[in-house]
């Protein structure tokens, strides 16, 4: 499957059913290579949902072992005054 093949910034609707249950878009689903079992993490940021699959999120740890001696902080904020740029 084509992973990320969709735009940041593409709008989904998705209701909330019941017993808070979310039910994401096939097209959204394919494009992050998500299925039925699929583990996924929520991340609050300020007041906006974040929703990574654990599978990606050890993937992104991966990369931050391959790299020693990297500043992550320094790369956050870099990355968090991009966004706040681009609003």
């Amino acid at each position: 499957m084509s992973h990320n093949t969709l735009s940041s910034h593409t709008a989904y609707g998705i209701r909330l059913g019941d017993r808070g249950r979310l039910v994401l878009p096939a097209e959204l689903r394919r494009a992050l290579d998500i299925g039925t079992g699929d583990e996924l993490v929520a991340q609050l940021d300020r007041d906006s949902v974040r929703i990574v699959s654990r599978r990606q999120l050890a993937r992104q740890a991966r990369g931050m072992l391959a790299h020693p001696g990297r500043d992550l902080v320094d790369e956050l904020l870099v990355e968090r005054a991009t966004e706040a740029a681009a609003e």
